[in-house]
């Protein structure tokens, strides 16, 4: 790491270069224990001088010092993902304008200043969601100084018939670095979700507000609709979906405002990458508190979407491009440092982000 002395607080250390990172691992000799006088102190000024990272961890009720240098910082266009957000702002701006029936067709319309103000009440909040759920892990990937992009939108195009509801494909960004140990998997896996519901739920229930009962019947397991053209859409339940209405006060079927659709989505979003499976987040979330429970349950979680592929034929999409990102694999692959375990905090975090899976699940989202 270029600094003999830093290397003076373990009792036994190891060195690995990931390319575009610089990591020593060990354990910490007693004396330079994280409390210990002056060890803080050492570790600040190594990272200030070397603009690194420095994280404690435990490994055989043993203190253990994990220490990160980047070794080059990546040159991002900017431009180009500015440009996607853009675009991704039009097309849903577009949808957003059509769902609040103002008159504008979805083909490439023309949209004037009003058809505008009423699609922004769905494209903001729902760009606000997506925003904040790849924010979530650009800064946790960005604190354990990893190679990551800015989120990529991906806009979809405003065709004659509605084959995708709210005008975009999501968000993404790229991991080019390696995983190093579960403890930075787990951070960055399960900072997504976390951040996007934290904006989603406010959304819901300002969107729930706004919505307007009809006398209409529900589906069985969607009891709010939004008018595409002179068609009613069905949007499912979720539990966390209905306890927002319950605690609002809102029974009956209801025509969703915008805003709430794009609540609405973003729950749809966060169950979508709590499934544990393979690289989505609640792969990354599972396999970082137990490997061999993931692995066990990555079968029956399949066998579950493959089921709920009879009620909504989506699920059988996602099944197979969980599959694809794993690679033929429903498992996870492993990270470099695999030994450590969760500290307790994690492990309830994890148990909290697997909670919010079953409660923002919603098993048939849509019903014509």
């Amino acid at each position: 790491m270029g600094d003999r002395h830093i290397t003076e607080l373990y009792h036994a250390w190891r060195a690995a270069s990931l390319g575009d990172r610089e990591i020593v691992e060990g354990i910490v000799a007693p004396e330079h224990a994280a409390d210990a006088a002056g060890t803080e102190e050492a570790l600040a000024r190594w990272d200030a001088a070397e603009g690194g990272v420095h994280y404690w961890d435990a490994f055989a009720e043993r203190p253990w010092l994990v220490l990160v240098r980047e070794q080059s910082v990546p040159r991002e266009r900017w431009w180009l993902h500015a440009l996607l957000f853009a675009l991704t702002l039009l097309t849903t701006t577009i949808y957003g304008a059509a769902m609040a029936g103002v008159g504008v067709a979805v083909a490439w319309p023309r949209l004037d200043l009003a058809a505008f103000r009423a699609g922004t009440a769905f494209s903001l909040p729902l760009a606000a969601i997506l925003l904040a759920h790849e924010s979530g892990h650009f800064v946790a990937a960005r604190r354990y100084k990893m190679n990551v992009s800015p989120p990529f939108f991906i806009p979809y195009p405003p065709l004659a018939t509605w084959s995708n509801l709210i005008g975009t494909l999501g968000a993404f960004i790229r991991i080019r670095s390696p995983v190093f140990d579960r403890r930075t998997l787990f951070d960055v896996g399960v900072a997504g979700p976390l951040a996007g519901l934290l904006v989603a739920v406010p959304v819901l229930f300002v969107g729930l507000a706004l919505s307007t009962a009809r006398a209409v019947p529900a589906m069985p397991m969607g009891h709010q609709f939004v008018m595409l053209g002179s068609s009613p859409l069905y949007l499912g339940d979720s539990l966390l979906l209905l306890a927002a209405r319950a605690a609002l006060g809102l029974s009956g079927t209801l025509e969703l405002h915008p805003v709430a659709v794009a609540g609405w989505v973003g729950l749809l979003v966060t169950a979508i990458n709590l499934i544990p499976l393979a690289q989505f987040d609640g792969g990354h979330i599972a396999y970082a508190m137990s490997a061999r429970v993931q692995r066990v349950a990555s079968w029956y979680v399949m066998a579950a979407l493959l089921a709920m592929g009879m009620l909504w034929g989506g699920w059988w999409v996602w099944a197979t491009l969980a599959l694809l990102v794993g690679r033929g694999r429903l498992t996870h692959p492993d990270v470099l440092s695999p030994l450590r375990p969760l500290d307790d905090r994690r492990m309830s975090l994890g148990w909290v982000a697997l909670a919010l899976f079953v409660l923002t699940l919603a098993p048939v989202p849509v019903a014509g």
